[in-house]
């Protein structure tokens, strides 16, 4: 009792001098709050880099950053994914776009396309399988004639008169290079698309290889951005993302089919977590506050309450940004969230004194005394609180979580902060504003009074059936807290909706394309080819790639067939395609064609094909015969373009692919070597998985297998995986310390063991119910909504030693434990916390989402466990230390 006496002594003298002179209090603090907001506008910037949030000492961390100083070129880049209707338009998309953005030196440092130079538009045959190749060699041996006869009449006319003459000679049939009712087939889809205002593309690429060089250049491009960052922007890749979408605009084609580029990647990933972070907490913020001010009006009754709580808050939040600037001086993705939980906080400690106040107003109708008497009698019991919940913030501080550690300190000492501000701020602005007791209705009262009194009386009345149920409770409970379930991968945290996560679940479907690999580096070749080996008889890995395996297999072989294709097709460049003047005759002969063989044929999709075929030549006939120049000619180039537009191109990069050339390790561009080869000497090897990792068992087993070959595997599987080992390692080990600090703090002023076990047990209970009704919910804990523990943990202890305070002295079933300030404050004060974060469980950010709706569900537990379970457990456990003195006013 000492220590409250020392400090009821030191709120006394400075009563005195803030109800002699308020207006000069709130001047001081006016001009320090000003100096506050400029030092934090000077010193206080956001560090959005999480490289370094989790563990940064940690093996797992050093081995990255060897990886990182040995690659830097493929560490923090954007990966931009190309897609478009054929791989023709993709690859020249690409390339376009690589070049454009290669010009913008201001927000990109440099710009790699992965397989685009010349050494494999000369070689790129040589790494297709030998079955794939001879399948290719085949297909051209048949299809010499027809390229031969396009290449005499590279026009609309040209290309019809191959297909009348397939159908009316079967010696010619074999002219084509694949089946002709496929051809048709897709003839007809692009014909259609051209003749009805759509864009299409024929792909050539596609029917000649019949899809067989997608191993060697895929259906999707691929461009590698290294940006230029800004840490001190919430977006520190904004600039560069805007200088692709720019330059994504600038490729598009009003004549071509649209070209879909996904923006991705490490940084891309991050940026739309940014940004649906800023606008969606944004919102939430917003109705938070909202929110609050619903909370505030309906607690006070009274508008001047509710604007001297909310300066209050708003002065305690400007010295708490100070501090901020002081201490860490950056904040991080994590330890911002410190804000938020001051506003929670922080208005329960003004609820508390504005309650407590016009309670003594009705008594003592003098202002002075009512703010002295509020200092007095509520100073002390808030103050324990606050050291109570900051220990429990505190005890964050000593982790590995760099992020979870600074918002331990952050929040802990902030509570102290808004708490002096309350007691400061607060009084001198009830003392100086003008006000009156709000008129309350009657009715309303009686209401609501009537409502508590029940349920106060119930409450104790059946002490014990509540005490058994809650015992039933926390055994359940227990059980389904060992099935808890932890969510490693970031990606789920993220909207999915956003671009960058459909497009890197896309890549992570296909094993040739998924991000989710595993990486080595070996010093010397010797040790890099031996890791292969090894790594290629574990069941988990689906391959490796190294710079090895650039050199291409059964070069000899492969180079005769590729010589043999030279000798049959030739070398000499594709002809451009030439302008049909009129095309009309050769479409009329065609449809002759067809009408004479279409009687003949037995073959339902044949059938069908030669059918529509008819019909699109017909509608194109239509159009020719009713345009007027030029949108005629337009036309005519418009349906040449869909129809042959691709084949030129693709017939002359054939023709590069006919000089290839024996491939040795001195051979390979610089630019792959960098990639696989560091300076130092360093080989890389990537180790693609065989299973989904996205399920946690097959994500552990290959790390296990892998690592257990090389220990100092890194890469983002083990990035996950390991971060969120060292993040609930670090949990666990804080709520430890801060729950045994709390309960010893607890004791030795309190001086009662019952009274701190009292304290702490709706503490527990709640925590154990919230681990709960997250396996009911299906949610699991992850890197984001793992921050909630601490947070909940100051909000428990708070409501538990107001309660066990009031409790010693309202034990009678006749008496109501709810209508005290206290209890209308923790009540309220829940209230304005939980509206706090409610918001956030409607934003798309799904780590934010998760966070707001188990700090929801934890502050209903909290409620639950202080307002109905201490009261009964208070009444069995002190039974027979019930007073008969007056209800306790605190």
């Amino acid at each position: 009792m000492s220590l409250r006496t020392d400090f009821r002594k030191l709120l006394s003298l400075w009563l005195n001098w803030m109800l002699r002179s308020p207006v000069v209090v709130i001047i001081i603090m006016g001009l320090l709050t000003f100096f506050a907001l400029q030092f934090t506008a000077n010193n206080l910037s956001i560090n959005t880099d999480t490289a370094e949030l989790i563990a940064p000492d940690a093996p797992f961390q050093q081995n990255r950053r060897n990886f990182e100083k040995a690659f830097s070129q493929d560490m923090h880049t954007l990966l931009l994914v190309v897609e478009s209707d054929t791989p023709e338009l993709t690859k020249s998309a690409t390339r376009r776009l690589g070049r454009l953005l290669s010009t913008d030196k201001k927000n990109i440092q440099s710009v790699y396309i992965p397989n685009d130079n010349v050494f494999f538009h000369q070689n790129g045959l040589l790494y297709l399988d030998a079955e794939d190749l001879q399948t290719i060699a085949g297909n051209l041996s048949q299809a010499q004639p027809f390229i031969g006869r396009i290449t005499q009449e590279p026009n609309l006319t040209g290309f019809f008169s191959i297909f009348e003459d397939a159908l009316t000679s079967t010696d010619k049939n074999q002219d084509l290079p694949i089946d002709l009712p496929a051809l048709i087939d897709k003839v007809s889809l692009v014909l259609h698309k051209a003749i009805n205002g759509s864009n299409g593309l024929l792909s050539w690429q596609e029917l000649i290889a019949e899809k067989k060089l997608k191993t060697a250049q895929s259906t999707k491009g691929f461009i590698i951005i290294l940006p230029k960052f800004d840490y001190t922007q919430i977006r520190p890749a904004e600039l560069a993302i805007n200088s692709i979408r720019q330059a994504v605009a600038q490729i598009q084609d009003a004549n071509l089919p649209n070209v879909k580029v996904w923006v991705t990647g490490e940084v891309g990933l991050e940026d739309d977590e940014l940004s649906g972070m800023s606008a969606g907490t944004f919102t939430a913020s917003i109705f938070s506050i909202v929110l609050v001010c619903v909370i505030l009006l309906i607690a006070y009754r009274s508008i001047v309450f509710t604007v001297a709580t909310l300066l209050t808050l708003a002065v305690g939040m400007v010295f708490c940004g100070a501090f901020a600037a002081f201490s860490v001086k950056e904040l991080n993705l994590i330890s911002v969230a410190f804000a938020v939980s001051n506003i929670g906080l922080g208005v329960e400690y003004a609820i508390h004194f504005c309650l407590r106040y016009r309670d003594n107003l009705n008594h003592h109708i003098d202002r002075g005394r009512a703010i002295r008497s509020t200092l007095v009698s509520t100073g002390p019991s808030l103050m324990l609180c606050a050291g109570t919940t900051a220990i429990g913030l505190y005890a964050f501080i000593p982790t590995d979580y760099k992020g979870v550690s600074e918002l331990g300190l952050l929040a802990g000492t902030s509570l102290f902060i808004c708490l002096a501000v309350t007691l400061i701020v607060l009084p001198a602005l009830l003392k100086i504003i003008p006000m009156s007791m709000p008129a309350q209705s009657t009715a309303n009262k009686a209401i609501v009074a009537t409502l508590a009194e029940k349920i106060a009386t119930s409450t104790l009345h059946y002490a014990k059936p509540i005490v058994f149920v809650t015992a039933t409770l926390a055994v359940i409970s227990i059980a389904l807290v060992f099935k808890v379930q932890t969510d490693f991968n970031p990606i789920n945290l993220r909207d999915p909706n956003t671009e960058s996560v459909i497009a890197f679940k896309s890549l992570t479907k296909d094993k040739e394309t998924t991000p989710m690999t595993l990486t080595i580096l070996a010093k010397d070749e010797a040790k890099a080819k031996a890791l292969q080996q090894k790594l290629a008889t574990v069941a988990s890995v689906d391959k490796t790639i190294s710079l090895f395996d650039f050199i291409p297999s059964d070069q000899e072989d492969k180079l005769l067939t590729i010589e043999d294709m030279a000798l049959t097709l030739g070398t000499t460049l594709f002809p451009a395609l030439k302008p049909d003047l009129d095309p009309i005759p050769g479409i009329q002969h065609l449809i002759k064609a067809i009408d004479t063989v279409l009687p003949t044929k037995t073959d339902a999709h044949e059938i069908q094909s030669l059918t529509v075929f008819k019909k699109e030549l017909q509608d194109m006939l239509i159009e020719l015969e009713t345009r007027q120049e030029p949108s005629r000619r337009d036309f005519i180039e418009k349906v040449q373009t869909a129809l042959l537009g691709t084949l030129p191109n693709v017939m002359n990069d054939l023709f590069t692919s006919f000089k290839a050339n024996e491939v040795t390790m001195k051979d390979l561009p610089l630019d792959i070597k960098d990639r696989w080869l560091s300076k130092e000497g360093w080989y890389r090897i990537q180790i693609f998985p065989k299973k989904d990792l996205n399920n946690l068992a097959d994500l552990q087993e290959f790390i296990t297998d892998v690592q257990a070959i090389a220990p100092e595997t890194t890469d983002l599987p083990i990035m996950y995986w390991e971060s969120m080992k060292e993040v609930i390692a670090a949990f666990q080990q804080a709520i430890v310390i801060a729950l045994v600090t709390i309960a010893l703090l607890l004791y030795v002023i309190r001086r009662n063991v019952i009274d701190t076990l009292l304290v702490m047990t709706p503490l527990l209970l709640a925590g154990l119910l919230t681990m709960a009704s997250t396996v009911i919910t299906h949610t699991p804990i992850n890197f984001a909504n793992i921050i909630a523990l601490p947070l909940l943990l100051g909000l428990g202890v708070d409501n538990g030693i107001h309660m066990v305070e009031k409790l010693h002295h309202s034990l009678s079933d006749e008496q109501n434990i709810y209508q005290s300030s206290t209890a209308r404050a923790m009540f309220y004060g829940a209230l304005t916390t939980a509206s706090s974060f409610a918001g956030l469980a409607f934003s798309p950010h799904q780590g934010i989402a998760s966070m707001g709706l188990i700090i929801t569900m934890g502050i209903f537990w909290i409620m639950v466990c202080t307002f109905i379970v201490l009261p009964a457990l208070s009444k069995v456990v002190l039974k027979n230390k019930v007073s008969a003195q007056a209800v306790y006013e605190k």
